[in-house]
């Protein structure tokens, strides 16, 4: 199957901005804050397809938990696909975030590690951006908002979207979620923006 999808990517975790595993300055990034990292990943498609299916104009989240510590470092997540999409749209969504058609999303940490599939739900999703910020909310599970940018003097890039794809390193204004097994409450933590595509 043929596949892309392109878009606006926003995240964030429980570490201290500058994430550490961001790449910073050139430099690859390493162990998390706190050697526990959990947060929630968003991406908006603006352009995308599989095959013959349109996905522009849908979104997706996942909420992720790992310990650096643990043999593996595998990844536990729950998948959220946009309801605005029909039955086919949203196989196709989850089947390329999850892997299971190859590209080079094969590169994504919760596809090339050990992970754990949680769940993977059918959710009203919002990714907004604009002057007065990014903000995403999906259902009743995560709520997540980021306007102040960290200051810095060198490039920030995160591996998920890209490296090569120029992003925002934030403060998190507020980030809560109730999604299943993850529940926390943060502000203040690290957030990033950006621009991704990924294809096959």
């Amino acid at each position: 199957m043929s596949w892309r999808i392109a878009g606006a990517y926003f995240e964030s975790c429980n570490c201290e901005a500058i994430c550490p595993c961001r790449m910073i300055g050139g430099v690859p990034g390493g162990r998390s804050t706190y050697g526990v990292c959990y947060g929630a990943l968003s991406w908006r498609i603006d352009e995308g397809h599989a095959d013959d299916v349109s996905l522009a104009g849908l979104a997706a989240a996942l909420t992720v938990r790992y310990d650096d510590d643990e043999p593996g470092s595998p990844w536990s997540v729950l998948l959220h696909v946009d309801e605005r999409g029909d039955l086919a749209q949203r196989s196709a969504v989850e089947q390329i975030l999850l892997g299971e058609l190859g590209g080079d999303v094969l590169r994504l940490p919760w596809i090339r590690k050990p992970r754990h599939v949680i769940d993977v739900c059918t959710s009203a999703i919002r990714l907004e951006d604009g002057p007065d910020g990014h903000r995403l909310l999906v259902g009743r599970s995560i709520s997540l908002s980021a306007a102040r940018a960290v200051e810095t003097d060198v490039p920030v890039a995160c591996g998920i979207p890209g490296y090569d794809q120029p992003g925002t390193e934030l403060y998190a204004d507020s980030f809560t979620v109730d999604d299943g097994p993850f529940q926390w409450e943060l502000a203040g933590n690290c957030a990033f923006a950006s621009t991704f595509e990924y294809a096959s």
